[in-house]
């Protein structure tokens, strides 16, 4: 299957389960993997044949923008979910949503999820 790769979407929001993390919001980083069918949009060269990525990027910057979620599991799979249903072509989605900086002691690059989630 054919894939679109948005990476390294950065957003700010308030997610967490500690109080600071609501309170002055943090950083997140998304990287979403979309499989479809490209043949049909790589002949006709028509974005109607295809997923406008600005509309995804606008869907992912709105969840993680929007109302905060103690978990960044319950994040990346509404995006997951929401991405399956609005953008009929996808049928398969993989994020790797990442949290560079939470409020833990000690020396780590970052934390993440990854997700995959398929159209039934």
């Amino acid at each position: 299957m054919d894939k679109i790769r948005l990476q390294q979407m950065l957003f700010y929001g308030y997610h967490g389960v500690l109080q600071e993390e609501t309170k002055l919001g943090q950083r997140f980083i998304v990287d979403l993997a979309l499989s479809l069918d490209l043949s049909k949009a790589g002949k006709s060269d028509d974005l109607n044949d295809t997923v406008n990525y600005f509309e995804v990027y606008n869907l992912c910057r709105e969840i993680v923008e929007g109302e905060p979620k103690q978990l960044i599991e319950a994040v990346a799979e509404q995006i997951c979910e929401e991405v399956l249903n609005r953008f009929m072509p996808i049928q398969e989605c993989h994020i790797k949503f990442i949290k560079p900086d939470p409020p833990i002691p000690g020396y780590y690059q970052s934390v993440s999820v990854e997700l995959t989630r398929r159209k039934t």
